[in-house]
């Protein structure tokens, strides 16, 4: 997949990779940062997508993979604090 190609179909998820951040987070500002965060991780690891796989799929497992990670520091800090 052309780069070209990867960023025409990362723009065509845009809305609902929001609105998906939205529902996880339940804060505007924080779902901005997740979708922000989880574009950049697509675009830098855009080589590790499997052609011919569900990219919408790939894109989704990220975003919640991100929120998780997130998640476990934050209850870490707050367990330590």
């Amino acid at each position: 997949m052309t780069p070209m190609e990867f960023n025409t179909k990362l723009n065509t998820l845009t809305t609902l990779l929001h609105s998906f951040a939205y529902n996880l987070t339940k804060n505007v500002e924080d779902a901005k940062d997740l979708y922000q965060e989880t574009a950049y991780r697509a675009l830098f690891n855009r080589d590790k997508f499997q052609p011919d796989t569900n990219f919408k799929a790939w894109m989704f497992t990220i975003m919640k993979n991100i929120f998780i990670n997130n998640y476990r520091k934050k209850v870490k800090v707050q367990h330590h604090s």
